[in-house]
């Protein structure tokens, strides 16, 4: 076994090898650049190196810097997490070269499944069944759009190197195709440096299941069984679960052998991943699974299968690569239990699941027997130079409908404030009725999208507290008079003041009415609330509405107030009058950027008409493609951005004014 490992990864990854490493007496080298000094991952490891500036090109993404840190630290193997390098071959290869252990598969085994097309090739050399499509080495626009069209649309347009949804899109129709062909390859090319596509059938109503394989050094290849990871938004997994619901023992046993042929097909050493689409139009059957692709590494959603096999894989990861055997063959390997896994980003699903940036001010996960993996902490910021990632909560109970409870009452017991988060919508998903019933599919999100994604208008006891902490009445009812906090003094009555709160999409003007210690009225247009607040410690309190307690937990900060009461989140802001976002949001003349990030294209110039809806600017930020479009129909009046300028979040891009303006 080694005694010091370098891991070539930051964030949620990182802390999740020095866990491990750590119990097994190994110590841990992080690495880290300028954005993340003061990162967790940093914090944890027994040692770290500063390799670069914040750009990943110029840090993570740097094999020679990483390999020169090991080296200076006299670590002895690499590990490479997920993301960055951990599916370059070319990286593996000169960790190699530099007398360094890869914890991973060999070169070779990363360069036969890295290309999609190829992959697919040799897959069916080895009896593995692929979706129909077009895996060839032509990539000219009008050729792929023949391509497609003697597919069949609809179509998946898909990157053949990478993964994670980069570089991939739908197309239900041939005028479509070449804009999103464009799309995709633009993506591929900043993703992974290769805009090389390939042309899959797309099934209208699939599964996406996935078996967890490993390899050794010594010929013995097992599977760990299967991950059902069916719930998806822009091609990414939100929720995965273990095992697959429905899964039948025949169908298991087939991907099973499926997936260690794959591997063995490759001389496979270390973990991986076989992902397969599974056409569920008539039920689950053994005859209609496809291999898609295999990724060379852990896979972001491991603790489910931890969960259902009692297995700490990166432990398995670490024995295999130091040249230990498999610990277990596979009639030793057996399913307790199930599991759900939910991603907590910060991004804002009503807004097409735009990544989010902020600090966070407040993170607490709920306590008790929930795994909860993270790579930040309160305090910590997310950034827009990496993944949005939060944190990964993972559950496991004797059966699929406790285990489902428990996901949904862990993310409710989940506080987060200081960014926005898909906290609310992973929510609504765990209690989705296909979702509840074991249907999920990967059309699953797209179709039920308003239902899971609109903004919440927050109801009238979530009005009455924040219009109450507006006032000042919060911190006077923790032992304060709250007469004072109300407003002037006066000679008879109960002290009142005017209150208006501010939410997304919205606002409400009320009265707070103070009418003794901890006790208020709170009165709308046609209606009161009566409010008292009870026994607590700080802002976590209990209160009583109208004769009915809940538990509610206050985070007030000078932008705004947020509050967790019975499970949910409220966000109330204050108004910024200097900041474009209002007007963004309402159709105004002014293109906002959204998030920081950088301008790709800019596909108009000064005097250009538009129409409402045209694509204006394309941005990158946070590894993902943002279009912003006109609101309106106009005249482009000034363009204050070019291709390659990076800006700020709320910056005015480009300005518009009507058609018929002088």
């Amino acid at each position: 076994m080694f005694s010091k490992i370098l891991i070539a990864n930051r964030g949620e990854i990182a802390c999740r090898v020095i866990r491990t490493a750590r119990r097994l007496g190994i110590r841990t080298v992080a690495i880290y650049s300028d954005a993340d000094r003061d990162a967790l991952h940093v914090a944890l490891a027994d040692e770290a190196v500063h390799i670069g500036p914040a750009a990943a090109i110029e840090s993570y993404l740097s094999k020679e810097k990483i390999i020169a840190a090991a080296q200076r630290t006299q670590a002895e193997a690499i590990h490479p997490g997920y993301g960055f390098l951990s599916e370059n071959a070319d990286f593996a290869e000169a960790v190699e070269a530099a007398a360094l252990v890869f914890i991973g598969p060999s070169p070779a085994s990363i360069r036969a499944m890295g290309l999609k097309d190829a992959a697919k090739a040799l897959m069916e050399r080895a009896g593995v069944p692929v979706v129909p499509g077009y895996h060839g080495d032509g990539q000219e626009a009008g050729f792929l759009a023949d391509q497609a069209a003697a597919i069949g649309f609809p179509v998946l347009i898909k990157a053949r190197a990478g993964g994670g949804g980069k570089g991939m899109r739908r197309v239900d129709r041939p005028e479509d195709f070449e804009a999103s062909l464009e799309a995709a390859k633009r993506e591929a090319k900043s993703a992974f440096g290769d805009d090389a596509v390939l042309i899959e059938k797309y099934l209208v109503r699939p599964r996406h299941t996935e078996i967890q394989v490993f390899g050794d050094s010594h010929g013995n290849a097992v599977h760990l069984f299967e991950r059902d990871c069916s719930l998806q938004r822009r091609h990414q997994k939100v929720i995965e679960e273990a095992p697959a619901p429905g899964m039948t023992e025949e169908m298991r046993t087939a991907m099973g052998e499926a997936a260690v042929r794959a591997a063995r097909a490759i001389d496979y050493r270390g973990a991986g991943t076989v992902e397969f689409i599974v056409d569920v139009s008539d039920g689950l059957s053994p005859d209609r699974f496809f291999f898609m692709e295999m990724n060379t590494r852990l896979q972001v959603e491991h603790p489910v299968t931890e969960a259902i096999t009692g297995v700490d894989l990166v432990e398995w990861q670490l024995r295999v690569a130091s040249g230990e055997p498999l610990p277990k063959a596979q009639d030793e390997l057996t399913i307790s239990g199930w599991a759900f896994e939910a991603r907590i980003y910060a991004e804002d699903p009503a807004r097409g699941f735009l990544p989010a940036t902020g600090t966070l001010s407040r993170l607490r996960f709920p306590e008790g027997d929930v795994r909860i993996d993270a790579g930040v902490r309160e305090g910590d910021t997310i950034t827009p130079h990496y993944d949005p990632l939060i944190a990964k909560l993972t559950v496991h109970a004797p059966d699929r409908a406790a285990a489902l409870a428990k996901l949904t009452r862990g993310l409710e017991q989940t506080q987060v404030a200081g960014t926005t988060t898909n906290l609310d919508f992973l929510i609504r998903l765990s209690r989705q009725s296909d979702f509840a019933a074991g249907h999920p599919d990967t059309g699953l999100i797209d179709r039920d999208v308003e239902a899971l994604t609109s903004a919440r208008q927050p109801d009238d006891a979530a009005l009455a507290i924040a219009a109450i902490v507006e006032a000042g009445g919060f911190a006077q009812a923790a032992g304060n008079d709250p007469w004072l906090s109300l407003g002037p003094w006066q000679l008879w009555g109960e002290a009142s003041r005017p209150v208006t709160v501010h939410f997304t999409g919205g606002h409400q003007t009320c009265r707070v009415t103070a009418r003794g210690r901890s006790l208020f009225g709170v009165a709308f247009d046609d209606r009161t609330i009566s409010l008292r607040m009870l026994a607590g410690e700080g802002r976590s309190r209990h209160v009583e509405i109208d004769g009915r307690q809940s538990q509610l937990d206050v985070f007030e900060t000078s932008s705004g107030v947020t509050l967790f009461l019975d499970g949910q989140t409220h966000h109330f802001h204050r108004l910024d009058l200097l900041d474009g976002g209002e007007e963004a949001a309402s159709g105004g003349d002014r293109v906002i950027a959204p998030m920081p990030g950088l301008v790709k294209i800019v596909r108009v110039r000064e005097g250009d008409s538009v129409t409402k809806g045209q694509a204006l600017i394309v941005m990158e930020a946070m590894k993902m493609e943002l279009t912003l479009t006109a609101a309106r129909d106009g005249i482009v009046e000034s363009l204050h951005v070019g291709e390659g300028d990076q800006t700020s979040e709320s910056a005015v891009l480009l300005s518009l004014r009507p058609e018929d303006a002088p």
